[in-house]
C-alpha cells in the first residue's frame, strides 16, 4: 500500500486528490492548521474512524511555517509521495499580505524540501506551481516560457518552483513542478471569482441577491476542472523521470465570458445585474494566461476534457442545489468530523 502526505488537504485540490488516492488504494495523511473551529468541510465526507484497523485516512496538525514539525511528521508518516498544495493562494489578497504570502507560499516549500532532505526520506515530491508565475509573458505559455510574475503570490510561486528544481538537481530528489492553470469546481473558495459568479447567478435567479460586484472583466484565463487536474498531479509522480509540466485546457475565455455562461444557464441577462467595483482590481494586472499542455499530453497521456462553459454549468447547478433545496430533502447534521490524529 502506497502512503501519501498532502499539505493543503482541506482545500479544493486537496480534497479531490484525497478522493483520488483513496480510490487507488493509498493510505493518505493530511496536514491541517490548528484553529478554534474545524476547516474540514471539503473532506468531512472522507472521515474514517482512527480506531478502525482498516482506516486509510489520517489528519495531523502542522504548518508550513514550522520546519521542526514538518521533520517530525515526515519521520512519523514515512510517505512514498508528498504533495505540497498548501499556500496563501488568493492572488488579490497577496498584495495585502505579501509577507505572509512569502512565508507560506514561498519559504514553506523550502522548509518541506529541506525536511525531506534532512531525514533522508526516499519519496516523490509534487510542488503546486501556478500559471501566475508567467504573469506578463505573452500566451500561449508552456514549460519554456519565461516567468514574469505580477503579484506577491506569483513571485512566491516562482521562488518555490526554483527551489524544487534546485533540490532535484542538487540532491537527486524526485521533485516535480505542476504548473497548473486556473482550475475550478463547486469546491472552490467563495472569494475566488468563478465561485463568486456561480453563487451570484444562482442566488439572483432565486431572488436572494440583487447585484454582483466584480473588477476587471477583460482578463483572459484558461479555466479547467479541478478533479481532472489532480489526476495530472498523480500521473507526474508515477512517471519514471521527474519533469515539470504545464497543465491546462489550451482554451481562452474572459471573466466576462464566464459571467455570461453562468447567467445564461439560469436564463438571465448578466448585464442587468453586474456592477463594477474598483476594489477588486489588482495593482498589477495579468492580462492573459493560456496554457500549452503538449508535454503532459505526450508524456503523461493527460488531456483536459471539461472546458469553461461546461464548468460554469456544473458550478451553477451545484449552487442551485444549495439555494433551492430539493423537494423532500431531509436536512441532517453530521455527527462527526475528520479531526486530526
Amino acid at each position: 500500500m502506497k502512503r501519501a502526505l498532502i499539505t493543503g488537504i482541506t482545500g479544493q485540490d486537496g480534497s479531490y486528490l484525497t478522493e483520488l488516492l483513496l480510490e487507488k488504494g493509498y493510505e493518505v495523511h493530511g496536514i491541517i492548521r490548528r484553529a478554534s473551529t474545524f476547516n474540514t468541510s471539503r473532506i468531512d465526507h472522507l472521515y474514517q474512524d482512527p480506531h478502525d484497523p482498516d482506516t486509510r485516512f489520517f489528519l495531523h496538525y502542522g504548518d508550513l511555517t514550522d520546519g521542526s514539525r514538518l521533520v517530525t511528521l515526515l519521520e512519523k508518516v514515512q510517505p512514498d509521495e508528498v504533495y505540497n498544495l498548501a499556500a496563501q493562494s488568493h492572488v488579490r489578497v497577496s498584495f495585502d499580505e505579501p509577507d505572509f504570502t512569502g512565508q507560506t507560499t514561498g519559504l514553506g516549500t523550502t522548509r518541506l524540501l529541506e525536511a525531506i532532505r534532512m531525514i533522508g526520506l526516499n519519496c516523490r515530491y509534487y510542488q503546486a506551481s501556478s500559471s501566475e508565475m508567467f504573469g506578463a509573458s505573452p500566451p500561449p505559455q508552456n514549460e519554456e516560457t519565461p516567468f514574469y510574475p505580477r503579484s506577491p503570490y506569483g513571485v512566491a510561486k516562482v521562488y518555490s518552483y526554483w527551489m524544487t528544481r534546485n533540490y532535484r538537481e542538487s540532491y537527486g530528489m524526485f521533485a516535480v513542478n505542476g504548473i497548473l492553470f486556473n482550475h475550478e469546481s463547486p469546491r472552490r473558495g467563495e472569494t475566488f471569482v468563478t465561485r463568486k459568479i456561480a453563487m451570484a447567478a444562482a442566488r439572483i435567479a432565486a431572488g436572494k441577491q440583487e447585484h454582483l460586484y466584480l473588477g476587471n472583466l477583460d482578463a483572459v484565463r484558461d479555466w479547467g476542472y479541478a478533479p481532472e487536474y489532480v489526476d495530472a498531479m498523480w500521473r507526474m509522480l508515477q512517471h519514471d523521470e521527474p519533469m515539470d509540466y504545464v497543465i491546462a485546457t489550451g482554451t481562452a475565455h474572459t471573466v466576462r465570458d464566464f459571467v455570461q455562461f453562468c447567467f445564461e444557464h439560469v436564463g438571465l441577462d448578466w448585464q442587468k445585474y453586474v456592477r463594477f467595483d474598483e476594489r477588486y482590481l489588482r495593482p498589477a494586472e495579468v492580462d492573459a494566461l493560456i496554457g500549452d499542455a503538449a508535454r503532459a499530453r505526450f508524456v503523461l497521456s493527460w488531456t483536459a476534457t471539461t472546458h469553461a462553459r461546461e464548468l460554469a454549468a456544473t458550478m451553477v447547478e451545484s449552487e442551485q442545489q444549495v439555494v433551492i433545496p430539493r423537494v423532500g430533502k431531509v436536512e441532517t447534521q453530521q455527527d462527526c468530523t475528520a479531526g486530526p490524529q
